[in-house]
C-alpha cells in the first residue's frame, strides 16, 4: 500500500513558475513508476508527465513539454514537477500516481496507476 500526498498548488500569474510535490509512504516507493495528471472543470482526467520506475526514463505530454520537469528523490520518497513558464490552459487540479508494474517505459493511460493522490489546486490568471 503507498499513501501519496501532493502540496505546492497555488495561484500564480501566466509565466509564472510552481513546484508541485507528491511525498509518499508505504514500502517500495522505488519500484514504482510515478505520473503527474491533471483534471480540468468539465474535463477528463489527462496524463501530463511520468519518471518510469528505474528513474531512466521521463515522459511528458506535448503540451507541457520543455515548461515542465519531473523527477524524484528516492531517499526523501518524493517525486517533483517543476512547472514554469504556466499558461492559464495548465490551470487545472494536479494528481499524482504510482504504477507498480515493470514497464519498460511508463502508461499514460490513468488506469494503469493504481495509487492516486488527493489532488493540489494549480490556478494559472491571465
Amino acid at each position: 500500500q503507498v499513501q501519496l500526498v501532493e502540496s505546492g498548488g497555488g495561484l500564480v500569474q501566466a509565466g509564472g513558475s510552481l513546484r508541485l510535490s507528491c511525498a509518499a509512504s508505504g514500502r517500495a516507493f522505488s519500484s514504482y513508476a510515478m505520473g503527474w495528471f491533471r483534471q480540468a472543470p468539465g474535463k477528463e482526467r489527462e496524463f501530463v508527465a511520468a519518471i518510469s520506475w528505474t528513474g531512466y526514463y521521463t515522459y511528458y505530454s506535448d503540451s507541457v513539454k520543455g515548461r515542465l520537469t519531473i523527477s524524484g528523490d528516492n531517499a526523501e520518497n518524493t517525486v517533483y514537477l517543476q512547472m514554469n513558464s504556466l499558461k492559464p490552459e495548465d490551470t487545472a487540479v494536479y494528481y499524482c500516481a504510482a504504477d507498480r508494474d515493470k514497464r519498460i517505459g511508463v502508461s499514460r493511460l490513468p488506469v494503469d496507476y493504481i495509487y492516486w493522490g488527493q489532488g493540489t489546486q494549480v490556478t494559472v490568471s491571465s
